[in-house]
């Protein structure tokens, strides 16, 4: 899994068949301070990010593929949730101000402010 940010809509006149009627978006993926880290992916999203907003990614292609129901697609990454950014900061200011020098990896960051996953079922 993977903190990224959506920077934009993938629209394609011809697609597999596996991805029609999904969204399929550009995801930046992105180190504890915002910064991007590696190339950008395209992911399926289900649950509706919008433009610039943090979310959760998996490169299991074999989630990605059960989720659209094709076990020959050529899907590989998946948007598994929305990151709640008011919940992020007032967490991120309680660690701060309980310890200044604190030095967290973001997974652990994200767990330790009750990170909430907006996940659909599937």
């Amino acid at each position: 899994m993977f903190l990224a940010r959506v920077e934009g809509n993938v629209v394609a006149t011809r697609k597999h068949p596996s991805f029609e009627g999904w969204r399929l978006v550009i995801c930046q993926p992105i180190n504890q301070a915002g910064e991007p880290e590696g190339a950008p992916q395209i992911a399926i999203d289900a649950l509706g990010a919008g433009m610039h907003q943090r979310v959760v990614i998996s490169s299991d292609g074999s989630a990605a593929r059960k989720a659209v129901g094709d076990e020959r697609s050529p899907a590989r990454w998946l948007v598994l949730g929305i990151v709640d950014e008011e919940s992020v900061r007032r967490q991120e200011s309680e660690i701060r101000s309980q310890n200044p020098d604190c030095r967290l990896t973001m997974l652990a960051w994200l767990l330790a402010s009750g990170f909430w996953l907006l996940t659909s079922n599937f």
